[in-house]
């Protein structure tokens, strides 16, 4: 083979690798720098950042609490037992980090015939594990149905406030004609009601016109949603106040218009509000008499009425509704934990796993398997659920899909979500859409979610459009469609069944870009569009060669080999002179990016 052939051959190799090895997606992608870039519709859709979920709001690590006291299981019911030695260390005066410390249960099985509540900040209860034997692992058997189909352990304030609290006379009208999905800042009539660190309530109210603009919700046949019952309610912090305008820590996760709705912002009390529990390393298991026995212990933990908080290496199984439940419950991380085999009716009401209720909160799920249930990973919160995102999950065996359940679930993240176990593949199992009249006239249960390298293992991912927003499939593996079982236009689908996304998780890349201080680049351009021609010269060279931009503006690259191998990173402004001289002979593709847009070229290496 002469060497115009063997470059021809391995051109066509390098974009075939190109196109197979890294699909680029049209609506967000990175530069060699990690920076961001989003486009927005028409419309002004555009994917949200969700890298604000998790623990004090993402990217920071889950703390390790020094142990206080510990205790040994006892015959019988250990109710009142452990709910002694929690409320012993929530007596104590926290430490400097806000802590009172960990409360650890040696190894062995405990009876719970009643329900343990956490109500301190800064209480951690930590397992000895989560496995099976009891010998090395800490046991929790949920005894009995006294109350009648309780929560085994409730964390937090425990009330389902749904942050109605206001401190009085703080309630202004937003004057900003549309805030649009993703951005962080609103105007305000009353700026002079806040400071800077106070929490606030961001309320859409639920008005006829906004209603009519959503197609009523989306039911056929149960009658529209009414007006006052889906309200959008965003949980937020003031970062900073200039003028008129608030910005907040986190992106508002829908369109507000004002000529559909008069949104307002108040300051919230926080009354009740509990921060900083941990629980860890724990393995619940409930007594049940048979596979639909429907009176025993339906939940294993509810975080309630409590932000900033944790739970890690924990195992729930035999339960009816949810292993793990979150309510009024903001900057939670959900961290290795199973969730398995639950023990109900195969209806509805029953067996959601991983379940959302109402206010919850920029809440991470993360590494974490769910088997055997019916909706795996979803929001049953309706309207008041935000920003929470699905990273790196597993569900095996599902009866039906991981979703946003009901009424308008706003900006979730199904990110690298893999199914396994599929009983049919013609069952959807993961949901972006309009549930119609499914359950209490569900209609238009997601809006501004995103499916993003996630693996269907064959079956079904529906992905619609709702009225006046967007839902995104990007770079999914299985059937892939806007089919859902009620009316929608599809979705934004894209990249289904290309392998290899630029961006491999989203979440990791928006948080990694957020804490690297790299701002994000809002445009309409398509990714390969960039604002002026570039040149690379000599091609090919022996390694020296030069990179320019006319219109002399900054830019960032990168040089990558035929295996995918990045081998330097650069930024210059206008012009960049490099050296690959040490480098082997062959075909080499630079990513060149400025704010706008990005590009590939080919540069090639002789001898």
């Amino acid at each position: 083979m002469n060497l115009s052939t063997l470059l021809s051959t391995l051109l066509l190799m390098l974009f075939g690798l190109q196109m197979h090895a890294q699909y680029i997606s049209s609506v967000v992608w990175t530069d060699s720098t990690g920076r961001l870039y989003y486009k927005a519709d028409d419309a002004g859709n555009k994917i949200p950042d969700f890298s604000h979920a998790g623990y004090r709001g993402g990217g920071v690590d889950l703390p390790e609490v020094p142990v206080r006291f510990s205790i040994s299981p006892i015959a019988g019911d250990n109710t009142a037992h452990i709910q002694a030695a929690i409320d012993s260390l929530s007596s104590l005066a926290p430490d400097m980090n806000g802590y009172r410390g960990a409360l650890l249960l040696d190894t062995g099985v405990y009876e719970i015939h009643g329900i343990l509540h956490i109500e301190a900040d800064g209480v951690v209860l930590r397992g000895s594990g989560h496995e099976a034997d009891p010998s090395t692992n800490t046991v929790l058997i949920g005894v009995g149905n006294v109350p009648n189909q309780r929560t085994l352990l409730i964390a937090g304030g425990g009330t389902e406030t749904v942050w109605e609290g206001r401190v009085p006379n703080t309630a202004t009208f937003i004057t900003t004609d549309t805030v649009f999905v993703g951005d962080y800042q609103v105007k305000v009539e009353r700026p002079d009601f806040f400071a800077p660190g106070d929490h606030v309530v961001v309320n859409h109210p639920c008005t006829n016109e906004w209603l009519q603009a959503v197609d009523n919700g989306g039911a056929v046949n149960d009658g529209p949603w009414t007006f006052g019952s889906q309200p959008l309610i965003f949980n937020r912090r003031i970062v900073d106040i200039t003028d008129s305008v608030l910005t907040l820590d986190v992106p508002i996760y829908n369109t507000l218009n004002r000529s559909l709705s008069p949104s307002f912002v108040y300051k919230y009390d926080q009354a009740g509000l509990v921060r900083e529990i941990g629980i860890e390393n724990l393995r619940i298991d409930i007594e049940t008499t048979g596979p639909e026995d429907e009176a025993h212990t339906w939940n294993g933990i509810g975080l309630v009425q409590v932000e900033d908080a944790w739970v890690k290496n924990c195992t729930f199984l035999s339960f009816g509704l949810a292993g793990v439940y979150t309510a009024t419950a903001s900057r939670i991380t959900i961290d290795s934990c199973e969730a398995l085999d639950p023990v109900a009716i195969i209806t509805g009401a029953r067996m959601y796993n991983f379940n959302f209720l109402k206010a919850s909160s920029q809440v991470l799920v993360q590494n974490c398997l769910a088997r055997n249930g019916r909706h795996h990973f979803v929001s049953n919160g309706t309207s008041s659920v935000s920003g929470c995102v699905f990273l790196n999950c597993v569900s095996e065996g599902a009866y039906n899909g991981s979703e946003g359940h009901r009424r308008w679930s706003m900006g979730m993240l199904f990110d690298n979500h893999r199914e396994t176990g599929v009983r049919d593949t013609d069952r959807i199992l993961l949901a972006l859409q309009n549930r119609g009249d499914f359950g209490t006239a569900h209609g238009w249960a997601n809006a501004h979610a995103v499916a993003w390298n996630c693996d269907m293992a064959g079956a079904k991912l529906v992905c619609q459009q709702p009225p006046t927003a967007q839902n995104y499939a990007i770079g999914c593996q299985g059937q892939v469609s806007g089919n859902g079982p009620w009316p929608g236009a599809e979705g934004f689908i894209e990249g289904t069944n290309r392998s290899s996304l630029q961006i491999p998780s989203l979440y990791e890349a928006q948080l990694a870009a957020r804490l690297a201080g790299l701002e994000p680049v809002i445009t309409s351009l398509e990714p390969n569009a960039i604002p002026a021609p570039w040149k690379v010269y000599p091609n090919p060279s022996k390694g020296f060669f030069h990179i320019e931009v006319p219109n002399q503006q900054p830019f960032w690259g990168a040089i990558y080999n035929l295996e995918g191998k990045q081998e330097m990173v650069f930024s210059a402004s206008g012009e960049w002179k490099g050296n690959l001289s040490h480098l082997p002979e062959g075909i080499y593709m630079i990513q060149l990016s400025q704010e706008g847009g990005s590009h590939w070229m080919k540069w090639v290496k002789h001898l």
